[in-house]
């Protein structure tokens, strides 16, 4: 199974990102993200044996942390990995505490996450070319009030994503 763990944001929330996304697709080219595959991800665990299913989900239920906001402020190109992204200003304290804990909590567990920091990111456009300029963001409201355990499974449509579990924050 191809594991993470993510961020999803209410219908509404990934209604109007897409459609943002299309407008700003018009700009960059590039293969926009479906409103139901839009998510914020916390850690990835790739291919994962059925058998380390359990310990991935105890390990996420060790995890404690206050519900908040992710505030949308900025949209960005990220020439390297060619995707448009938006994201906060900063990353809220509880966001990267949630995303430290995790890592620290599926490192107990002997899963392998990667080194990199964690940067709140919210990919919407894959293979884009740079912008001369994206379209103003939407106002919005993402409640963070839980992390979900996802599977993805890869086609020649682009990935498609099976909720697992879900981890209340304030629990």
């Amino acid at each position: 199974m191809r594991l993470f763990f993510a961020l999803w944001p209410a219908p509404g929330t990934a209604a109007a990102l897409a459609l943002w996304a299309a407008k700003a697709q018009r700009e960059t080219g590039g293969r926009a993200a479906r409103a139901e595959a839009i998510h914020l991800t916390l850690a990835f665990l790739g291919e994962t044996e059925d058998a380390r299913l359990s310990a991935a989900i105890d390990a996420a239920r060790s995890v404690r942390c206050a519900p908040h906001a992710l505030p949308i402020e900025q949209a960005r190109h990220w020439k390297r990995q060619s995707i448009v992204w938006v994201g906060p200003n900063e990353t809220p304290a509880p966001l990267v505490a949630l995303a430290a804990d995790l890592k620290s909590a599926l490192m107990r567990a002997g899963f392998a996450i990667e080194a990199r920091p964690f940067e709140a990111h919210v990919t919407l456009i894959r293979k884009a070319r740079a912008p001369r300029a994206l379209p103003p963001l939407p106002v919005l409201d993402w409640p963070v009030d839980e992390f979900l355990l996802v599977r993805s499974t890869l086609s020649n449509e682009g990935s498609s994503y099976t909720i697992l579990e879900r981890f209340p924050l304030g629990a």
